[in-house]
């Protein structure tokens, strides 16, 4: 049983440095959460602008041009839309593809120099796109039963990234990114490998 004389002996040692600690909590907490107040950057900084240019010539000829807005959300977040356009050619037919698309990045290491020294500022990111095209009926009449002159076809993409600092705001991405719901048009090679400016 504790006596009420040592209960008052033990507080009188133990307020202080539990005082002390508490209002140095409270002031880091409050210092950090000013700091992140004051850190976050303007709208302006962070929008960003770039996309992807693909040009593929041979038996299949496609050619690409998909330029995209975004935003980092959050430090390690980033959304961005778009419109894309491929010009298709295969044998002596061809065909026009567009739509546009919408995606989300996450980054998960902003710099692997830290963990493995290359010297140089690279990043890896997962990559979720949700991509809507509209095709020719007559392109595609062997795989599809439409009866209108084009149709759309939604399909999901996601993969992983890496991303190698060019400049302050600018860089050269790099997506190994898989169809989730392959549509069967074969648009895409599984994995699509895509290479994106942004700035």
């Amino acid at each position: 049983m504790i006596r009420l004389g040592n209960i008052e002996i033990f507080s009188k040692f133990i307020r202080k440095p539990v005082l002390v600690f508490l209002i140095l909590t409270a002031s880091l907490s409050v210092g950090s959460a000013q700091s992140t107040r004051e850190e976050a950057p303007p709208l302006k900084e962070r929008l960003f602008f770039g996309g992807n240019v693909g040009l593929q010539f041979g038996t299949i000829t496609d050619i690409q041009i998909a330029p995209v807005a975004g935003l980092w959300v959050l430090p390690r977040l980033a959304i961005a839309i778009g419109p894309d356009y491929h010009f298709f050619k295969y044998q002596r037919v061809q065909t026009n593809i567009y739509g546009g698309k919408g995606y989300m990045e996450f980054v998960v290491f902003q710099n692997i120099n830290k963990f493995i020294p290359m010297g140089s500022n690279t990043g890896i990111f997962i990559h979720v796109e949700d991509e809507l095209l509209s095709l020719e009926s007559a392109f595609w009449k062997e795989q599809n039963t439409y009866t209108s002159d084009r149709f759309y076809i939604n399909t999901l993409l996601a993969g992983p990234g890496l991303s190698q600092q060019i400049g302050r705001r600018a860089s050269l991405n790099i997506m190994c990114l898989w169809a989730l719901n392959d549509s069967g048009y074969g648009i895409y090679g599984n994995p699509d490998i895509r290479v994106s400016f942004t700035f």
